[in-house]
């Protein structure tokens, strides 16, 4: 009876053991998984081709506008190689300091790169209607653009930007208009935002006034007083207020007036 009693027990942990590794997330993954798997595989190829072709572009476009893209870039990879090469010539290690210097290049080259595009960009924009809310819809880092809050019929603007400093006011235009948008748009707020820090830009070359070109460096200067978890709470506490004005859907008339519907 005691050898029947082993036996079984030890059947019953054989078989118990069996039923626990026979699983699909013991021994390997179900079809579902391979399905995500594959998928999530897909959908980062077709991200990297679209970065691709958005470089080539972007490259191809900027050596036609820029004569200057390839020389410099060509400056900007030889410079930190061949000096780099010729300290490790000299210190004995060439190898070691030449591929530093290969790296640095690669670096120097993307940096070039960057900077020469995004003045690409500029040129294209510069001078035209909304031109600095393109320039702020293109900054790096965490920021809440919401264009158009206050404009006139003579095409003048202020842009509203949420992010750690706060709310910043930017108006473009005559700079008289400008601010006066400005100024408008400040006082609308003071009755939401509390003690909420907000700052005003005006966009031109004139006294007072920061250049489209320097707009995204001015923001990286604006000092942090929101911490990252409020931005959110600011901004849809912002967009849940009503509009100044309202804004129209298609392009204004000439004439400033706005076309009346007929009552129904």
């Amino acid at each position: 009876m005691a050898r029947e009693k082993n036996a079984t027990r030890g059947g019953t942990r054989t078989a118990g053991s069996r039923r626990i590794g026979s699983g699909p997330g013991r021994g390997g993954s179900s079809p579902r998984d391979k399905a995500q798997a594959q998928a999530a595989r897909a959908q980062k190829r077709t991200q990297r081709r679209e970065r691709l072709g958005q470089l080539r572009q972007a490259f191809t476009l900027t050596r036609q506008a820029d004569a200057r893209l390839l020389p410099l870039l060509a400056i900007a990879f030889l410079v930190p190689f061949v000096l780099f090469l010729l300290l490790g010539i000299a210190v004995g290690h060439p190898f070691l300091l030449g591929f530093l210097g290969f790296l640095l290049a690669l670096l120097a080259v993307a940096a070039m790169f960057g900077r020469r595009v995004q003045n690409h960009a500029l040129g294209q924009v510069e001078g035209q209607v909304g031109a600095a809310a393109a320039v702020l819809n293109g900054m790096r880092g965490d920021w809440r653009v919401t264009p158009a809050v206050g404009f006139t019929r003579e095409q003048d603007l202020v842009h509203r930007v949420v992010g750690r400093p706060g709310i910043v006011l930017v108006g473009e235009g005559t700079t008289n208009r400008a601010r006066s948008l400005v100024v408008t748009e400040k006082k609308r707020l003071a009755r939401f935002v509390g003690d909420v820090p907000v700052y005003d830009v005006l966009v031109g070359d004139g006294d007072g006034q920061v250049p489209l070109r320097g707009l995204e460096k001015h923001f990286a200067k604006l000092p942090r007083n929101v911490a990252p978890k409020d931005v959110n709470v600011l901004d849809r506490k912002l967009k849940a207020m009503a509009p100044a004005l309202p804004i129209p859907k298609g392009p204004v008339p000439g004439s400033g007036r706005m076309p009346r519907g007929k009552m129904r």
